[in-house]
């Protein structure tokens, strides 16, 4: 069985979908992965499935060009001739959705990990936007053989309610997963005296709250606090509000925090590190870094947000949330953890259990594979035979 995944980067591929690739070859499936160019094009072909780098603008608003970039993918599909196609982003499903029905491919699946920028930015563009992406979702993803799959009850209800698509056929499924093995405790001999070190890794966006973590530095440091700030991962120029390489100089003169781009080893980064913090105001799916953090038993901060609320479900229980936009909250909430060690390590043993029952990557999986079964044995009454895709 063939299988085509399709997204705006390899990037994304590689980081959010390599082992679920890694279990549909393992069972004897072909994969292959549709992008933009990328260097982690490369490294997907490395792990055994064929990568198809195909031209598209993320942001572009040109109609020849988007129109041309369907074509194409329509093309790929049709000489690739799949079972199954997997599009993952907004725009991606609705391309994917489109372009796989004129294929006449026989199944689609359709992944959207938050509602994005059109649905939650105020700017001119997206609302311009909004209606044409509105009509467009609606005839992408309600074709008899498509199911959309979301990370949150947030997002499954929003959807829902904007009559984007039919109840019946959205399916949860809490992100993209964790390996807990690889992704674990460190074993910290001198936790309650080192230096506190707290770690936000996400794509360098406003929303993220990124700036609200610079300003917690700057307040810590004037309450003379010694405290190490990190940044890992780098600035989305395809985003349009993504933080500037010029702010992240400035941040590391100031010595503010210590930033080191992209990250290949998350695990060791998370052994080095105390807390996990995402104060994010962003319509998140289900954040990739708090649930790595929560495997790795970090500490975790965030925010009562879609998303972030499916990480850390009870404030002070397995993890702190923090207002929105409130650099001082967020600052104070870190404080509180560096004088109380033993409340640190508690929230990190607790998020760990909850990474464990939740986050997994052997259930998204399969849960993944039941979606799957689910439309191309749409008749099936038996319910070990939709435990596998055959």
């Amino acid at each position: 069985m063939k299988f085509i995944f399709f997204a705006n980067t390899s990037w994304y591929l590689y980081n959010f979908r390599l082992s679920t690739v890694q279990r549909l070859i393992s069972d004897g499936h072909e994969v292959v992965m549709v992008s933009p160019p990328g260097k982690f094009g490369k490294r997907l072909v490395e792990h055994g499935c064929r990568w198809i780098p195909l031209s598209m603008e993320r942001a572009s608003l040109n109609p020849l060009r988007e129109i041309a970039t369907l074509r194409r993918l329509i093309g790929v599909f049709r000489r690739e001739r799949p079972d199954i196609v997997h599009g993952f982003t907004l725009k991606c499903a609705i391309y994917g959705t489109i372009a796989a029905r004129i294929a006449r491919v026989p199944a689609m699946v359709s992944a959207v990990s938050g509602m994005g920028y059109v649905f939650t930015s105020d700017t001119l563009k997206a609302r311009l936007l909004r209606p044409l992406v509105k009509t467009l979702l609606r005839i992408a993803l309600n074709g008899k053989r498509s199911l959309l799959v979301l990370q949150n009850h947030d997002d499954a209800l929003a959807f829902s309610q904007a009559g984007l698509v039919a109840p019946d056929k959205v399916r949860v499924i809490l992100g993209s997963g964790v390996n807990t093995f690889r992704f674990h405790p460190s074993n910290r001999t001198t936790h309650r005296y080192e230096r506190l070190r707290v770690l936000l890794a996400a794509r360098l966006l406003e929303e993220k709250g990124v700036r609200e973590f610079i300003e917690a530095a700057a307040i810590l440091r004037k309450r003379e606090r010694d405290i190490e700030f990190v940044l890992a991962g780098t600035p989305d120029p395809g985003n349009p509000h993504s933080i500037s390489r010029d702010e992240l100089r400035r941040w590391t003169e100031a010595g503010l925090v210590r930033c080191l781009g992209h990250v290949d080893d998350m695990p060791a980064l998370l052994g080095s590190v105390h807390v996990m913090a995402l104060p994010s105001y962003y319509r998140e799916g289900v954040p990739k870094s708090l649930i790595e953090g929560a495997a790795a038993g970090l500490a975790l901060i965030t925010t009562d947000r879609p998303g972030c609320r499916e990480v850390v479900t009870q404030d002070g229980v397995d993890g702190l949330r923090v207002e929105v936009r409130n650099a001082e909250a967020l600052a104070d909430c870190i404080a509180r953890l560096d004088d109380d060690r033993d409340w640190l390590a508690q929230l990190g043993e607790r998020a760990r259990e909850q990474a464990l029952k939740k986050f997994d990557e052997r259930l998204v999986i399969q849960q993944t594979l039941d979606v799957y079964a689910e439309l191309l044995h749409p008749d099936s009454s038996d319910e070990e035979a939709m435990r596998t895709v055959p």
